[in-house]
């Protein structure tokens, strides 16, 4: 969720901005060690550019249905609502499994 939310954001902010290759750039390096700093600066990262993302959306000066000049067309509330639609798909995952494995409170 991270690395595609930091991708799209990116891409619509900034023309110079490369994609990762797909799909193994969407995904944490497989040899990674997660330790707790690497998951707190994995969670901080998200949520850094979540609220640019809000924050774009936000932006009273900003036409948001104007196209991105850069963007092949798409416009800037296509992509806060992929960033949007992207979250809440993979968040509903994490829940379903959460809960089938028995650790959802409530």
């Amino acid at each position: 969720m991270r690395l595609a939310q930091e991708d799209i954001l990116r891409y619509t902010l900034d023309a110079s901005w490369t994609s990762p290759e797909w799909p193994s750039g969407y995904w944490p390096d497989p040899k990674l060690k997660v330790t707790d700093a690497v998951w707190s600066r994995t969670v901080e990262g998200f949520r850094r550019d979540l609220e640019a993302v809000c924050a774009l959306a936000q932006d009273p000066g900003r036409d948001l249905t104007a196209r991105i000049p850069h963007g092949e067309g798409r416009t800037y509330l296509r992509q806060v609502l992929l960033v949007a639609d992207h979250n809440a798909y993979h968040t509903a995952h994490i829940l379903a499994v959460r809960k089938l494995l028995g650790g959802w409170r409530g």
